[in-house]
């Protein structure tokens, strides 16, 4: 039985297949860098790709912590960087990917709040996060784990 998640995902268009830092396929697994493949990616982007400043960033943060209250579950570690999130969490009863989906779709209803009130227009980012994202199963090292999160970044 796990202790507690491990979720991780990227901000939109900020890690692409091909990237020359590596990348995940679902049908092979973990890839080399591909220039061809990045470039071909970047054209299918509907939206510049999209880098969080700090204002951002803090609202990510405040409004997992929030929803992990919300829903009783225990936040061991955030992160949100400019392209990525970290987080640590024990979410009891409930599938691996469902905390980080929760946690996906509330930042973007947020995120697109703010960023209606500071441009005052209706018009705002639609694409925040890349689809899906990696979750692993936290069991003994969850001291690590945490400490990564909060120092590794």
């Amino acid at each position: 039985m796990a202790v507690a998640f491990f979720s991780t995902w990227t901000t939109y268009g900020s890690w692409l297949p091909g990237d020359e830092r590596g990348w995940f396929s679902r049908a092979k697994g973990l890839q080399t860098g591909d220039a061809m493949r990045e470039f071909e990616a970047t054209l299918q982007l509907n939206e510049d790709a999209l880098f969080l400043d700090v204002n951002q960033r803090r609202l990510v943060e405040k409004t997992i912590a929030d929803h992990c209250a919300i829903r009783g579950w225990t936040l061991h570690a955030v992160n949100c960087r400019s392209n990525h999130v970290h987080v640590v969490v024990t979410a009891a009863g409930t599938s691996i990917e469902v905390p980080r989906e929760q946690f996906k779709a509330w930042c973007t209803r947020k995120l697109k709040e703010a960023e209606r009130i500071t441009t005052r227009t209706l018009h705002v980012r639609e694409c925040w996060w890349t689809r899906r994202g990696w979750d692993l199963y936290i069991d003994g090292d969850l001291f690590d784990v945490v400490a990564y999160v909060r120092d590794g970044q």
